[in-house]
């Protein structure tokens, strides 16, 4: 059973920068393509990055150019750097597989709040 937790989040003001961490416990990190979802308030879910085994990295059309996704399959850890946030990047973050039914339980997410 792999076990997701996210971190990093915070209340930034518009224009800043945050980097949000997932740590996956066991071994099968590496074997999926990973992605950082996020939900605001009254919304769906959505995928904003990926990235794959091979570490080829999308992006949705709202977050293209700000952020970027990483992993270090070694420490099955992922990455999310968030630069230039703007308030409606506010939402809780979570990351999971990037499949089309998440392979593993959703975490706590990290909070992210971009305010003034």
């Amino acid at each position: 059973q792999v076990q997701l937790v996210e971190s990093g989040g915070g209340l930034v003001q518009p224009g800043g920068s945050l980097r949000l961490s997932c740590a996956a416990s066991g071994s099968v990190f590496s074997r999926y393509a990973m992605g950082w979802y996020r939900q605001a308030p009254g919304k769906q879910r959505e995928l904003v990055a990926s990235i794959a085994r091979n570490h080829n990295t999308n992006y949705a059309d709202s977050v293209k150019g700000r952020f970027t996704i990483s992993r270090d399959n070694a420490k099955n850890t992922m990455y999310l750097q968030m630069n230039s946030l703007k308030p409606e990047d506010t939402a809780v973050y979570y990351c999971n597989a990037a499949t089309a039914v998440p392979a593993f339980g959703w975490g706590q997410g990290a909070q992210v709040t971009v305010s003034s």
